[in-house]
């Protein structure tokens, strides 16, 4: 089944709100996430509850969507985030429907094929911006709950296989340089 990603979801912009010294909610940016869309940095939250409304307040389950700059990616809020509002930089997707798992409409948004039409169609010389409409536009392919589940399982494992090599890489190059510098020892000795 095909879906448009304006039928199933509620989209909405950021918010828009001066950072406070100390706040009650965090106000994620792109810049808080890598390119996949993990979370990379320490987050604290820096806006006063008093500014937030119902309607920004993020929820497990919700999908960001960074719409502006080359760094175009969608995630998902998770049970073990705290509470948080996205900047603008951020389209938020709330589903309408319940045949579609959160972390399969992001990964959807993430292949390069969506990527590719949603760059094709964003607007703006100096910093590109997707819009609400195009992204309302985007055709969504939407396969039994149980695909979905798979797909989401399989792309789970490869990002843990990713992080997995990348620390191999590191204990490699420590143990080698280790050696080296054992050897240069030796030799000084």
């Amino acid at each position: 089944m095909i879906l448009k990603l304006g039928n199933i979801s509620t989209i909405q912009t950021g918010f828009f709100a001066t950072p406070d010294a100390i706040g009650d909610y965090v106000c994620l940016q792109t810049r808080d996430f890598d390119e996949n869309g993990n979370l990379t940095s320490l987050i604290f939250p820096n806006i006063r509850g008093e500014k937030v409304s119902d309607k920004h307040r993020l929820k497990s389950g919700d999908i960001l969507f960074a719409a502006k700059g080359v760094k175009n990616f969608a995630t998902v809020i998770g049970e073990n985030y705290p509470p948080c509002v996205a900047s603008t930089s951020f389209f938020v997707l709330r589903l309408k429907v319940n045949n579609i798992i959160p972390k399969y409409l992001a990964w959807y948004l993430n292949l390069s094929s969506t990527q590719g039409f949603l760059k094709s169609n964003a607007i703006g010389t100096s910093i590109a911006s997707i819009s609400k409409v195009v992204l309302e536009d985007v055709n969504i392919i939407v396969p039994t709950i149980e695909t979905q589940q798979n797909i989401v399982q399989i792309f789970d494992l490869k990002f843990k296989e990713r992080l997995l090599n990348k620390k191999i890489e590191t204990l490699k190059e420590q143990l080698i340089e280790q050696i080296i510098l054992k050897k240069i020892n030796k030799e000084d000795e």
